[in-house]
């Protein structure tokens, strides 16, 4: 009776072949080792850019904040000044009425009067009635 032989795969005879395989081996390992490092790196950057993105939207609420607060600012600013214009107003045509009395006071009596020239201030509003004095400022006025 024949034995059943198993014929010799042609790699383990030939040391051609056991070289080639050895190669494959290695190509294997290097490549399992590339594609590792790829993914690692991939998840680094993807690490970075959700780090990149809560940074920026932190940053995003901070200026939506300050920008809430300065537009409060600004409302309440406009606010005050539309008070002052309107009171600037009324002052003005206090003013001229008062002009009118010493206007008519002088006429009657006949003395002179030292009538004092009424500025408009809506006309010119860059000039101001007391230019001797200094506006008064502090650097926090402008901080939000």
């Amino acid at each position: 009776m024949a034995s059943a032989q198993r014929p010799a795969s042609s790699s383990d005879s030939d040391p051609r072949y056991a070289n080639i395989d050895e190669r494959k081996r290695k190509r294997m390992l290097s490549n399992r080792e590339s594609a590792r490092r790829s993914r690692m790196k991939k998840q680094k950057q993807l690490e970075d850019l959700v780090n990149e993105v809560s940074a920026l939207q932190k940053d995003n609420s901070q200026l939506s904040e300050r920008i809430n607060v300065t537009t409060q600012r600004y409302i309440e600013m406009e606010s005050a000044n539309n008070v002052l214009r309107a009171q600037t107003m009324e002052l003005t045509e206090r003013l001229w009425s008062l002009n009118s009395v010493l206007h008519i006071a002088e006429e009657v009596s006949g003395y002179a009067v030292d009538i004092p020239e009424i500025p408009d201030p809506l006309l010119e509003p860059w000039q101001l009635p007391c230019p001797m004095q200094p506006i008064m400022a502090s650097a926090d006025m402008f901080e939000c």
